[in-house]
């Protein structure tokens, strides 16, 4: 008897937690939504997170503000979400990218599966750039100039392991190149290299160097991505010019705690879906020089799988990857 008791009361207790969070449910959301962003203020992550902000704030019923927490190369935000409370008031803004390859080059003390997608908003611009007075007029002309002058050629980047690193090295490696890597701690620096003549080329997000390329001064060889840009339509993808592997796209959206209650995450994906809709978030996303594309989980589950796939691989090649 006094072990029936002991299962009674459990169950007892398990259902009492169960109509709690019903209820709490039911009132969700009590207070606003964080959005954390691992990056500072006036990063385009940081921008386009406001903007989902600003669009999501008429759609979730509360307020929803952005918090940046930088560092970590986006350990230091995912880890704040992974250790809130899972009631649906906290998400992380970031690359799926993150979770295919850049927190398997690092030490973390959490579990980054114990995150889950709601949605995917867009995707950052990203490619292969050279300066636009320079020799090299298609990705052939770098390559073959890479072909006839082994370990020549010098390339800036803004960070081993990262997927927008990845996507280069794919390129060079399939065509057999020795090439000069030139890691910059950021973008901005990276392109300013390839203006000031330091390096042959460059692969970075388009946006941290839009007002040159319309300026006439750097020209994109290729996109890392399977569409063409409609903003950048004589801009080949790595896809058609032979590299598939290198289709690497950085994808950006929300991510919650997995255990977050199902209702709770029902009113987010709604949210998610109804900010996507909205015809000011199109435009913001354009404006700020990326390209719409909204996916749900199962979008995003897919994108970090396949960059697994490739990712990986190449990250234990090149010594980066960090076992767990």
């Amino acid at each position: 008897m006094k072990g029936k008791g002991v299962v009674l009361a459990s169950v007892f207790l398990t259902l009492c937690g169960f109509f709690a969070a019903l209820a709490s449910a039911a009132e969700y959301p009590t207070r606003p939504l964080e959005i954390i962003c691992p990056f500072s203020a006036g990063s385009d992550p940081d921008l386009m997170a406001r903007l989902i902000a600003n669009v999501g704030s008429r759609h979730f019923g509360q307020p929803i503000v952005v918090v940046d927490k930088a560092g970590g190369a986006g350990a230091i935000a995912v880890g704040d979400v992974i250790s809130s409370k899972p009631d649906g008031h906290k998400a992380v803004w970031e690359s799926h990218a993150y979770f295919a390859t850049t927190v398997k080059t690092q030490k973390v003390p959490f579990n980054a599966n114990d995150l889950i997608p709601v949605a995917n908003f867009y995707e950052m611009k990203q490619g292969l750039a050279v300066r636009a007075d320079g020799p090299f007029k298609t990705l052939d002309d770098l390559l073959d100039y890479g072909k006839k002058h082994p370990g020549e050629l010098k390339w800036a980047h803004s960070g081993r392991g990262m997927i927008i690193h990845l996507s280069a090295m794919v390129i060079f490696r399939k065509a057999g190149l020795s090439t000069v890597e030139v890691p910059y701690k950021g973008s901005s620096d990276a392109g300013v290299a390839l203006l000031g003549g330091h390096v042959d080329a460059c692969t970075l997000p388009i946006a941290t160097v839009i007002e040159q390329v319309r300026a006439g001064k750097i020209r994109f060889l290729a996109v890392y991505s399977d569409k063409r840009y409609s903003d950048h339509p004589n801009v080949p993808t790595v896809v058609e010019l032979g590299f598939t592997q290198a289709n690497l796209p950085s994808f950006w959206g929300l991510y919650i705690r997995k255990d977050t209650p199902a209702p709770m995450k029902n009113v987010l994906t709604d949210m998610c879906k109804k900010i996507a809709e909205d015809p000011e978030l199109k435009k913001g996303i354009e404006k700020l020089g990326g390209q719409p594309r909204y996916g749900g989980p199962d979008f995003v589950m897919e994108a970090i799988k396949r960059s697994e796939d490739i990712g990986v691989p190449l990250l234990k090649e090149l010594g980066l990857y960090v076992e767990k």
